[in-house]
């Protein structure tokens, strides 16, 4: 499955955003979630959501403020972005996602998309 990120741009301190996802199949069997890379940074874990769509995982960074949703009809998963700050600014992928040994693991991320959170 292929997998591409869309609905980036720029936006003020406290601000919110929603970034879509749409997959070359349909993605009502994968687990999908969110992994981003800052400028000069690593790439790190957004957050999982099962899926059937109950169950979800977040990064302490984004607990609270960020949300995955699912339209499984609409072939579509979402983050909802809150209370946005200067350091959620990366390039967002969406990717299919699974629990591994320990942790939440990532793969098959496709084409990101750029959030730049600055006033």
């Amino acid at each position: 499955v292929q997998l591409q990120a869309f609905g980036g741009g720029l936006v003020r301190p406290g601000g919110s955003l929603r970034l879509s996802c749409t997959g070359s199949e349909a993605l009502d069997y994968y687990a999908i979630g969110w992994i981003r890379q800052a400028p000069g940074k690593e790439r790190e874990e957004v957050g999982c959501k099962s899926s059937s769509g109950g169950g979800s995982h977040y990064a302490d960074s984004v607990k609270g403020r960020f949300a995955i949703t699912r339209d499984n009809a609409k072939n579509m998963v979402y983050l909802e972005m809150n209370s946005l700050q200067p350091e959620d600014t990366a390039v967002y992928h969406c990717a299919l996602c699974w629990y591994g040994v320990g942790e939440y693991e990532y793969g098959h991320w496709g084409q990101g998309t750029l959030v730049t959170v600055s006033s």
